[in-house]
């Protein structure tokens, strides 16, 4: 039995939730990241939060430090479960996190 890991799970909203907390406009991210050296326009930005861009990992932890983020909250709402097709990650219904 080989292990699935489901490649479509996003976390474009968690990214957008994070930005709007900080009273970030896509504009504003994308102008920050390019002063930081990455070449990405807020069409990227926008294309993240939906979930059709992938994300590089160095851009991911400069959206951690720009967005004041810990990686819990920008991982928020996945899980992850082994069942008997192999394992997967799944998302949880927004606004459901345990306190």
């Amino acid at each position: 039995m080989s292990a699935v890991i489901n490649q479509d799970i996003s976390i474009g909203a968690n990214l957008k939730a994070l930005r709007l907390r900080n009273k970030l406009s896509q504009e504003d991210v994308a102008v920050k990241l390019q002063v930081m050296g990455f070449t990405i326009s807020r069409e990227i930005i926008s294309q993240m939060e939906l979930g059709h861009h992938n994300i590089r990992v160095s851009v991911l932890l400069a959206l951690k430090e720009l967005y004041h983020a810990t990686f819990d909250e920008i991982f928020a709402n996945l899980s992850f479960r082994i069942n008997d097709s192999g394992c997967g990650l799944l998302t949880k219904p927004a606004g459901r996190s345990k306190k």
